[in-house]
């Protein structure tokens, strides 16, 4: 799933939260098929030994939740033929628990056995002409879509099962707000209490910037031509994740499908939103939430979101308006959040 760029706004208000004057440390490079950035904010920070540990955390991510991996652990996992519970390690059983929450919780509008259908509608260049595929098509794909009914968790055995050979798992929609929150980790262990990490979109702050102050963050106006901020809201010690559909799309017989599918119906999302964000109590979380909202939409989605005090900031097309014009819609959370 997509996740887009998002700025951090640093209040040029002064602060004294130190005994000496705090320096700000950024690291950035790649992971997960995007890049990373980190800034940390300290006294005497070795930089030398932090970006280090930052891309040792982030090997062992990638190692145990890269789906582009044949060697990691969800891929072996996806490849074996047994069906019988096999050990899983305590990272893989954090990110499949939180998986299991949110698919629950959203109807099933987060799914990590999406790949069925990932496979039958394609996400290669695509001509107008090209024919959407057929019901019976989506039928047999969603055969292999729920993974409430195809996987078992046993979070006190650490142990995962799946119900038939072809059974996979994609964690393209929650591994990398849990790899944000490992890089977090991280710093703490360094002893780094105020800091911002961010990978592709998805981020995690804690404490304030380098001025004292609470982290702000810009959500990005969902316009594919354009990176300009739509609303700037305050994120201290929370996750947030964005997730859009803007950039990766197709029309067909003069109808917009967008490229997030729904794991429930079988068919990509038509809805007017366009983009959703969500600020939980850690990236992981924020990450596959900002999914399962894109998927319901606004309408599904507000109810959900108040149901479970979710704070989640959505963007709709205004069709009626032109192509450029946007309804905004937030849940009592997000505006309780944004009044801090």
């Amino acid at each position: 799933m997509p996740r887009w760029f998002l700025f951090s706004l640093i209040l040029l208000v002064p602060g004294c939260w130190f005994d000496s004057d705090p320096e700000e440390l950024r690291l950035s490079g790649k992971t997960m098929g995007t890049t990373y950035n980190v800034t940390a904010i300290g006294v005497d920070l070795d930089a030398e030994a932090l970006s280090e540990a930052i891309e040792d955390t982030l090997a062992d991510v990638n190692a145990k939740m890269s789906n582009w991996d044949p060697n990691s652990e969800v891929s072996t996992f996806s490849a074996m033929e047994s069906t019988n519970p096999v050990a899983v390690s305590p990272e893989f059983v954090t990110v499949m628990a939180a998986a299991n929450d949110v698919h629950a919780k959203s109807g099933g509008k987060f799914d990590v056995t999406l790949g069925p259908l990932i496979e039958l509608w394609g996400f290669g260049p695509r001509k107008p002409e090209d024919p959407l595929p057929l019901e019976d098509a989506i039928k047999t794909a969603l055969e292999g879509v729920g993974q409430s009914r195809l996987l078992a968790l046993d979070t006190e055995q650490s142990t995962l099962a799946k119900s038939a050979p072809e059974v996979g798992i994609n964690l393209s929609a929650i591994a990398k707000g849990y790899g944000v929150d490992a890089v977090a980790e991280t710093l703490q262990e360094f002893e780094i209490e105020n800091y911002m990490v961010e990978i592709g979109g998805d981020l995690v702050t804690k404490g304030e910037n380098i001025k004292g102050e609470p982290w702000r963050i810009g959500i990005e106006k969902p316009d594919a031509s354009a990176q300009t901020v739509q609303l700037v809201v305050p994120v201290s010690d929370l996750g947030l994740a964005t997730s859009g559909d803007y950039r990766n799309y197709f029309e067909h017989d003069g109808r917009r499908y967008s490229h997030i599918l729904d794991p429930v119906s079988g068919q990509p999302v038509t809805h007017a939103t366009t983009s959703v964000t969500v600020i939980a109590q850690n990236a992981m979380l924020a990450d596959a939430w900002a999914t399962a909202m894109l998927v319901l939409g606004r309408e599904e989605g507000l109810k959900v979101a108040e149901q479970h005090k979710l704070a989640v900031y959505f963007i709709d097309r205004d069709v009626t308006a032109g192509e450029d014009a946007y309804i905004t819609a937030t849940s009592s959370a997000f505006d309780a959040l944004k009044a801090n």
